[in-house]
């Protein structure tokens, strides 16, 4: 086959890839749209159950060996309440979002270590994706470095506050 026989297809070959990247382009708000719209209502709902047992939940806490329960409680209810409304806002993403990542960690080293260090074993049924504050957190760990994404109030703030490039949130 000579290069001129292939000449024709390459051309048809580069356009749809130059389709194909211009609407990834174009649709690239959705992946962080329904993360944040999904993790945040997550957490908005265990924030508000959480809020509304606090003393269960402190109790919990305590069983579980975290420091300063009674004092903990409430703050991971409300962070959980709060920061699920902001995630599905977009707004305070990346804050909000280390923030709740942080409660995912101490998730797994508490309440769902065993099961966590179990999945990564080959002889398990449960596999590492099925221990809901590890895939949390890989979702969380995404939208603090991606930003909101274009469709937030981050990105609507950083326009108004001129941030232009500085902000990644404008993808």
């Amino acid at each position: 086959m000579s290069l001129e026989a292939a000449t024709p297809f390459s051309t048809v070959l580069r356009r749809a890839a130059r389709l194909g990247l211009k609407l990834a382009a174009a649709l690239s708000f959705v992946a962080p749209l329904l993360t944040r719209v999904t993790l945040g209502y997550a957490f908005f709902l265990t924030g508000r159950g959480k809020l509304a047992n606090l003393d269960q939940f402190s109790g919990f806490l305590n069983e579980l060996g975290v420091p300063f329960a009674a004092a903990q409680a409430p703050f991971v209810a409300g962070l959980e309440f709060v920061g699920g409304i902001c995630l599905v806002l977009g707004l305070l993403t990346r804050l909000m979002g280390a923030g709740l990542a942080g409660t995912m960690v101490v998730a797994l080293l508490t309440a769902d270590k065993e099961t966590f260090l179990n999945a990564w074993l080959p002889t398990g049924d449960v596999g590492p994706l099925d221990v809901a504050p590890w895939v949390f957190l890989l979702l969380l760990t995404w939208l603090v470095l991606y930003g909101p994404g274009r469709l937030s109030l981050d990105a609507l703030l950083g326009k108004w506050l001129r941030l232009g490039s500085e902000a990644p949130a404008s993808r």
